[in-house]
């Protein structure tokens, strides 16, 4: 709006006779009455022209309004940091530092006030950035007087609304603070007692609380209300004289009930848990003498749930909650009590560590239900094998722990072992299923075993697996040879570790000979560990450690991927065709997902399966064979052929490998070795069963371990396929194999005087 064009405008600045003449008076506002007392806010004016500073001064005092002055924009700064002020008129356009400048100073600063710009600069950009700096207001130069005052209190209204809102919060808050300690102490039952004890209030929660009547205690000493057991505890709390912090607070103690509580609420039907809180009551607080002491004033809190809940919890941590035997913790805090004894008393002890052995067979096969059943059946044989003070503790999964203290002779440990295995030796029948498990023991002496509880446990641990190594159920006490043996397990475990993420295990490769042609029909993947001190070492170094430690899943994993890689690359690199043998672990085989994730990486490289074949063991098959012949079926749907590895070194029968969806038989090189010249005219006839067996069942037969000439023209004799060995090649990394795949250097092979298949 142009207020020049307004009746009554006059000039840029007004003279104080027209001022005088239009405004309202200095008490009230626009509409005829005081909008905020004058007295009770603070302006400040800012302009950098003194003379329209001094028309706006006397406009806003005019009004019966206190002003401050401040003639440009860092005057106006040091007023703003130097005092509070409720409203700013501010002009923008000022040299030096203008209004925005002083706009941003109030936004950085947080401080509160209600900013209304008048200024001449009615531009959008100027308008937009005044309001987005918190300007209340806007009011453009030439101004109505009027229009600027009005404008003026209505930020002056809107300070107060503020306040006033800010006092009704605090009002809120102290009324909420008030009703929650009302809400919170309701539960609790508050009493009064007089000097001499005696009950002179009870609120109406002394009958949800304990079932008494009012009318019944009242006059009554306390101590009708206390359980007999914490007479002596009450005494010194619930008639308490004290005050302020020196008073009795939440102190624990039993009152008695006359409520027939059932179900597991409270430890004791007759008796409730309650946390009570007393002070002394005095006509004088500054005066706390015997003449002044009216009584004690207290509240008594029900606490039966809580203390219940503590009993459950300390129980749960200490306890394991499916044999609620003693857990680890609970045996460990007893074990070092025991040596603490022992040292005491020059008293031996002994730690037994066990281990179910044929536990992991009837979990597997019957379920985790029937196998937690079947714990609960051992932990109850083996506490009748104890003695009084005994300890026995689950220490997780089918492991139990044995504290036996105070013995005299490693004979009196010999005795309860051969009673535990005496006792497990029997079967165990749970839902018409007669099960049988056996137990592996360690034992750790005290004090020749270790002077600690971690090194009593761990020795007995390490005496268990060298039990269960030597063909389980049985008992062996630790020595220090076992602690080397297991050290060095350790050690080559955490090496091997470290090997595989460090890219130490290396893929070689054996060729596998066709005796027909001479010509390199497949190659087998085997691993080596390029150790970084010991140098290169074979799979005997490391894989029944990585078989036992569950690390030979990754292992076998990372061979396949790599021997998939390195068959396409020859393929890419136009070698001749040939067949990958990669091993396939029990472990692997078992894993959920394993023919996705051996498909997906053959996929990633870009083999196909019917370029690879699986050797899988003996025994391997034989362990789940619900489990394993369909994930075989489905490899072989797709194209990829299995072989059955280390073939009659296992227990398979022929009904058995009619069922196995298998391609090949694989002498194991232990037959091979024994082939020697004086006996082929017959000695061999393992392999002149496993060829013939080979035959019968139409799969083909590839023999590992060969040699040198002899066994090599036996198995020809026989009619063996195919064979690999150091005859014609150790295990290769994959350079050297493309090279001899590009060579074919047993193309020209050739047995002379053929020796005739033994009869």
């Amino acid at each position: 709006m142009n207020y020049a064009d307004q009746p009554g405008w006059q000039s840029e600045t007004m003279t104080i006779a027209s001022l005088e003449s239009s405004a309202p008076g200095p008490t009230e506002g626009a509409a005829g009455r005081r909008v905020i007392p004058a007295d009770d806010v603070r302006i400040l004016l800012v302009d950098d022209k003194k003379d329209l500073l001094e028309s706006l001064y006397q406009l806003v005092t005019l009004h019966g309004y206190q002003a401050t002055r401040a003639l440009g924009g860092q005057a106006a700064l040091d007023a703003l940091a130097a005092d509070a002020y409720d409203v700013v008129l501010l002009d923008l356009i000022m040299p030096g530092v203008s209004g925005h400048d002083v706009l941003d100073f109030i936004a950085r600063e947080q401080i509160d006030t209600k900013v209304i710009v008048v200024s001449g600069d009615a531009s959008f950009s100027g308008v937009k950035h005044a309001l987005h700096c918190g300007a209340f207001d806007f009011v453009k130069k030439p101004y109505e007087a009027a229009e600027l005052i009005a404008t003026m209190e209505t930020a002056l209204r809107q300070v107060r609304l503020e306040n006033e809102n800010q006092d009704m919060g605090a009002q809120l808050r102290a009324s909420e603070e008030l009703h929650r300690f009302i809400v919170n102490s309701s539960p609790d039952l508050v009493y009064m007692l007089d000097r001499n004890g005696c009950f002179t209030f009870l609120n109406d929660r002394l009958g949800p609380m304990l079932g008494f009547d009012k009318t019944e205690l009242l006059s009554r000493h306390y101590t009708e209300l206390v359980d007999a057991e914490y007479l002596d505890v009450a005494a010194n709390v619930f008639s308490e004289r004290r005050t302020g912090t020196r008073a009795a607070r939440n102190v624990e103690l039993k009152l008695r009930s006359s409520l027939k509580r059932m179900g597991t609420r409270f430890t004791d039907v007759q008796s409730v848990w309650v946390e009570l809180t007393a002070q002394g009551v005095y006509t004088d607080p500054r005066e706390r003498n015997r003449q002044t002491f009216v009584g004690t004033f207290g509240t008594i809190r029900d606490i039966s749930e809580r203390k219940e809940a503590q009993e459950v919890i300390n129980f749960q941590a200490y306890h394991d909650l499916l044999t609620h035997l003693p857990n680890r913790a609970l045996l460990k805090d007893r074990l070092e009590l025991a040596i603490t004894q022992g040292q005491r008393n020059k008293i031996r002890l002994a730690v037994m560590f066990l281990d179910l052995d044929r536990f992991k067979v009837v979990n597997d096969t019957l379920g985790h239900t029937m196998g937690d059943r079947l714990l609960k059946a051992v932990a109850n044989r083996l506490q009748s094998c104890l003695r009084r003070g005994d300890t026995l503790s689950r220490f997780g999964g089918d492991e139990f722990t044995l504290l036996l203290p105070e013995v005299r002779t490693r004979d009196d440990v010999v005795v309860i072992a051969g009673k535990i295995l005496d006792r497990l030796g029997s079967p165990f029948v749970i839902d018409g299923h007669e099960l049988f498990v056996g137990a592996s023991i360690g034992i750790a002496m005290y004090p020749e075993a270790g002077d600690s509880a971690e090194a009593l446990i761990q020795n007995a641990d390490i005496a268990m697996y060298h039990i269960k190594s030597r063909g389980k159920n049985g008992y062996q006490f630790f020595t220090d040879e076992m602690n080397h043996r297991f050290s060095t397990r350790l050690t080559l475990e955490r090496e091997v570790r470290n090997g595989m993420a460090r890219g130490e295990f290396e893929v070689y490769y054996q060729p596998q000979v066709c005796l027909a042609s001479g010509r390199i029909t497949g190659v087998e993947a085997l691993v080596r560990w390029r150790h970084p001190e010991r140098g290169m070492l074979g799979p005997a170094e490391f894989l029944p450690l990585a078989e036992e430690t569950g690390l030979i899943i990754q292992l076998d994993e990372y061979v396949q991927r790599q021997a998939f890689a390195d068959v396409a690359e020859w393929e890419r690199s136009g070698v001749a065709n040939v067949r990958l043998s990669v091993n396939v672990s029990a472990q692997q085989l078992e894993k959920e997902g394993f023919v996705e994730q051996i498909v997906g990486a053959m996929r990633t490289a870009g083999l196909k399966p019917h370029r690879v074949k699986l050797e899988i063991t003996e025994n391997t098959l034989m362990q789940d064979m619900e489990v394993i012949i369909p994930k075989l079926k489905q490899l072989r749907a797709l194209g990829a052929c299995v072989a059955i590895d280390d073939f009659g070194t296992g227990y398979s029968s022929l009904s058995y490998l009619r069922q196995f969806p298998i391609n090949t038989l694989k002498i194991d090189r232990s037959f091979v070795c024994d082939i020697r010249e004086e006996e082929v005219d017959g000695g061999a006839s393992i392999i002149n069963a496993i060829v013939a067996m080979a035959r019968g069942l139409k799969l083909d037969l590839i023999a590992e371990g060969v040699e040198n000439n002899t066994q090599l023209t036996y198995l020809k004799s026989q009619g063996c396929s195919e064979v690999q060995g150091y005859i014609f090649s150790e295990p290769l990394p994959a350079r050297d194999v493309c090279q001899m795949l590009r060579d074919e250097p047993f193309a020209n092979i050739v047995v002379t005087e053929p020796v005739a298949a033994a009869s």
